[in-house]
């Protein structure tokens, strides 16, 4: 057999689980149409309990890979790569934690539908901010970009879930009057 990278092994698997009807019907919930927020996303139709499993399978990959993943043009594989990301921050120390958030933050351009911020936001920025400085998530609230904008609310989600809800109630005063329905 010849040798794939682990990148070709994880874009082999998402390729095998593709289901064409179900990616035409992403397109349209998606938004993936000219001038939609969406838009030129390609999709798969890999549902996200595969993608999940693809992602727990290959968790041990280098940020750098991830990183190729996040560069994709394909949906699933950003979404698997942010997966690998949660998968990893959840299980690490402080240092493997602080250098996700990091990796997070710098290839956000990545995070760029609804479902890949709610499937991680939270999970990362949230959860690694919950006791630290939080200025940037209303630096993100601010400005005038939709996902970065998301980020900012959803990863109050974390400070929700241990009872902090003044982050969340001051970030969502901000984007109270939010021209977009995301």
């Amino acid at each position: 057999k010849i040798y794939m990278t682990k990148i070709e092994e994880i874009r082999d698997e998402l390729k095998k689980a593709a289901n064409p009807e179900k990616a035409k019907i992403l397109r349209g919930f998606f938004k993936t149409g000219w001038g939609q927020y969406g838009e030129g996303d390609i999709f798969l139709g890999v549902i996200v309990p595969e993608t999940r499993k693809i992602a727990v399978k290959y968790s041990e990959i280098e940020n750098k890979h991830v990183e190729v993943l996040l560069n994709s043009k394909i949906h699933e594989e950003r979404l698997a790569g942010l997966l690998i990301l949660v998968n990893n921050f959840s299980k690490g120390d402080e240092r493997i934690k602080k250098e996700i958030y990091e990796f997070y933050l710098k290839h956000r351009h990545g995070v760029n539908n609804w479902d890949l911020v709610d499937l991680t936001a939270d999970k990362i920025v949230g959860n690694y901010l919950f006791d630290r400085d939080k200025s940037i998530l209303y630096s993100f609230a601010r400005t005038n970009k939709l996902w970065e904008r998301r980020i900012a609310i959803v990863s109050t989600y974390a400070f929700i879930k241990r009872n902090e809800f003044l982050d969340a109630l001051q970030i969502s005063e901000i984007l109270l009057h939010d021209k977009e329905d995301l």
